[in-house]
């Protein structure tokens, strides 16, 4: 028993154990005579953090305390959100990724291998949880981790362990009603397949009917196993997230958050942006380089509000140019992908623009279209250049320039460049955290676009309105409730709200979408107080007694 309540992260409490419980559990003899506040312990982890040497080796640290006492690493967490934040996730987690098999300490979570589907219900089963006992799953394939690609079975359980962090941290999501979940379905990266310590599946990774097979029976064994609980599948490959999603999300309250915390997220910043400028949502001209996954979702969602801003469909998608490593997207290229058709342009229409070596580049169409709204997802490096973006501020105000590919090196301009360069007119947010860009006098806070801000109160209102589904209101009511967060009259001011408020910017999207769940009737609880509820759905870090979580 004593060592069971050592060794369960969820129960250990360490040196914070009261002597009481020490004598009840069979710990005297088995931790130091001291006994310790949660604030005592925490001074001192944050020390012991502050002392490693990298942030790596930070990230290392935090996940060893993790799986040691959770309660713990989340009190720690909380306290240092700013700081800690891109440490537990993006950017930092990318390397972690990266050293998964060479760094291995111990399991968290569910590994699903495609070469035994028949064991994928058995294996979430072991994971001891009951039909009423999960809240959320994250899962991913690990196809497209953040910005460095395919890394097997440690992108899968690295991501979804560090999205769940992150739940928890901003959100309050309980960490004992979730389950990280690692598809190991291959992987084509050489590096992995020849790495003698890695610990995924040594084939190509699998695609086709095979794959849609496993895919299904985790669905559907999720869902049976545990039908209250939100899937969440993130970092999944271009071919696959998009259909995966629309597959399922009448069945299930499933979620990308590539495509719809990313869509989010932007559609918030241009939001708060448009409150600035004056200029109506149905009247921006927007410009996406990269047409991908997530600027396409991206691209969806902003189509979606200027519908509600008073457009109709066709007009709206008319107001959006997607750009792509092939050039401007028209009708009359043969590869292009279906999420990316009903944004390519008619060949006639471009008839004399520009062409250079890959189709119409992005500095003509930034000439020709005037955008009120640049936004890239390309991860390529400086593509925002001076003539691009003195080109677009010459033709706008207050243009709107958002570089939120990331990690850094991968963003398309920086923000003291755009600002510069635009003689501080320009509305600009990133993707990567960025230092305030003192110009003229003004102070100009720049927000970071981090799905963080919407994904986990997205989270916390599906958990408390119990929602059969996640809809496009639902997204929408989130985006709306960061936006009304920001302080549009202080010149300088952030498009986004602060991070250290993360917590109060989650229950308040948390608070949104449940009520936009009941309004369209998706909610399967009544709602009769859902601020209270929200609330009252928040784990704590905090200790609890030592006989229950």
């Amino acid at each position: 028993m004593a060592r069971n309540v050592l060794d369960d992260p969820l129960l250990n409490k360490g040196t914070a154990f009261t002597l009481d419980e020490r004598a009840r559990l069979g710990l005297d003899g088995l931790l130091p005579p001291a006994v310790e506040t949660l604030d005592e312990q925490a001074a001192r982890a944050y020390g012991q953090f502050r002392r490693q040497p990298t942030d790596l080796a930070k990230n290392v640290f935090l996940g060893a305390l993790q799986d040691r006492n959770e309660v713990l690493f989340h009190r720690l967490l909380a306290d240092h959100m700013r700081e800690m934040l891109p440490i537990v996730y993006d950017p930092t987690v990318a390397e972690s990724i990266k050293n998964y098999s060479h760094e291995y300490r111990r399991p968290r979570g569910v590994y699903l291998s495609i070469d035994d589907i028949d064991g994928i219900e058995r294996a979430l089963g072991n994971a001891g949880l009951g039909r009423g006992d999960v809240d959320l799953i994250v899962a991913s394939d690990a196809e497209q981790i953040l910005g460095i690609g395919d890394w097997g079975v440690g992108g899968g359980a690295g991501i979804a362990a560090g999205k769940l962090a992150v739940y928890t941290a901003a959100a309050g999501i309980d960490p004992a009603r979730v389950i990280p979940v690692a598809l190991d379905v291959g992987t084509d990266n050489e590096a992995l397949l020849n790495d003698r310590l890695y610990v995924g599946l040594r084939h190509a990774r699998v695609r086709g009917e095979r794959y849609d097979a496993f895919i299904d029976a985790y669905v559907s064994a999720a869902t049976r196993l545990f039908p209250e609980a939100m899937l969440h599948f993130e970092d999944f490959g271009p071919g696959n997230a998009r259909r995966i999603l629309e597959k399922y999300t009448g069945r299930v309250p499933a979620f990308n958050d590539d495509m719809q915390g990313t869509g989010a997220i932007v559609l918030a910043v241009v939001l708060a942006a448009v409150r600035i400028s004056g200029t109506p949502l149905r009247e921006q001209r927007i410009v996406v380089f990269g047409a991908g996954t997530a600027g396409m979702g991206i691209a969806d969602q902003l189509r979606d509000a200027m519908v509600r801003d008073g457009l109709d469909r066709e007009s709206a998608t008319r107001r959006i140019w997607a750009v792509d490593q092939q050039g401007l997207l028209c009708d009359d290229m043969p590869d292009l992908r279906d999420f990316q058709r009903s944004y390519a342009r008619p060949g006639d229409e471009v008839a004399g623009w520009a062409m250079g070596g890959s189709g119409v580049g992005l500095a003509e169409v930034v000439r020709r279209v005037r955008p009120t709204v640049l936004l890239g997802t390309s991860t390529a490096g400086g593509a925002f250049t001076e003539e691009i973006v003195k080109a677009m501020a010459a033709e706008v105000d207050r243009p709107v320039i958002l570089p939120i590919s990331n990690p850094t090196e991968r963003m398309e301009a920086r923000p003291d460049d755009v600002i510069r360069w635009t003689d501080g007119r320009a509305l600009v947010a990133t993707g990567v955290p960025a230092d305030p860009v003192e110009h003229g006098g003004v102070t100009h806070v720049i927000g970071q676009a981090n799905n963080a801000m919407v994904y986990p109160g997205l989270g916390l209102g599906t958990v408390v309105s119990r929602a059969r589904r996640i809809s496009d209101g639902m997204l929408q009511a989130a985006a709306e409730a960061v936006a009304g967060m920001v302080d549009v009259a202080t010149p300088g001011a952030s498009l986004l709200p602060e991070v250290e408020n993360l917590r109060i910017v989650s229950a308040t999207v948390a608070v949104a979408v449940a009520r936009r769940a009941a309004e369209e009737g998706l909610a399967r609880v009544e709602l009769g107080n859902p601020v209270q509820q929200v609330q009252d759905a928040m784990w704590e870090p905090a200790y609890r007694p030592a006989d229950g979580r």
